[in-house]
């Protein structure tokens, strides 16, 4: 193509790439599809996802905030501040109950991402903002008690916003000596 309509076309490329670059092509932040997806190795590790809902797991959770604007592995915009997390099999995007076993405080979390990928023992990455809600982000890590749910939709709807659900109980001190117990028969601390 030669002249004006050639010029036209170049021009329309070039603005679908540079809004490509700007975010432009992330996913909106929403529940369907859910993915599950192939096995994929990093590290020398493989990974299966699969549909676990009786997910219940327990290890140590860290968190992470430096990525914030990135895509996560369902293609959305990555916000620190929002109350997602990153797991390595459960469908994307998934509900999870996350305690912190120290405390006894309980949030709920939107899985969006992939990982953790490094440490012994790690069971569930949280954005900043989950970090923050949990109580965890002066630690950089605590031990924690994951839980696949499936919230109500007004929960539902507040975590896709960027939003904390809504207040959980707080888990008596005797079922978290139980927990703490199990946790360091199974996994030693990091």
């Amino acid at each position: 193509m030669t002249g004006r309509a050639g010029r036209h076309i170049w021009i329309i490329c070039g603005f679908a790439t540079l809004s490509a670059c700007a975010g432009g092509d992330y996913r909106p932040v929403r529940d369907t599809p859910v993915r599950i997806g192939p096995p994929y190795k990093v590290r020398g590790a493989t990974y299966v996802p699969a549909a676990d809902p009786g997910y219940d797991m327990l290890g140590y959770a860290s968190w992470y905030g430096s990525e914030s604007g990135n895509r996560t592995a369902n293609g959305e915009r990555f916000r620190a501040k929002w109350i997602t997390a990153a797991h390595t099999s459960l469908p994307l995007p998934s509900y999870v109950e996350v305690t912190a076993l120290d405390t006894g405080r309980t949030i709920l979390v939107r899985v969006n991402d992939r990982g953790p990928f490094a440490g012994r023992g790690r069971v569930i990455d949280l954005s900043r903002g989950a970090a923050e809600q949990l109580g965890i982000r002066a630690q950089g890590h605590a031990a924690v008690r994951v839980r696949f749910v499936d919230p109500p939709e007004k929960d539902r709807e507040r975590l896709r916003k960027g939003k904390p659900a809504s207040d959980r109980p707080k888990v008596p001190e005797r079922t978290l000596v139980n927990l703490r117990a199990q946790l360091q028969a199974a996994v030693p601390s990091p």
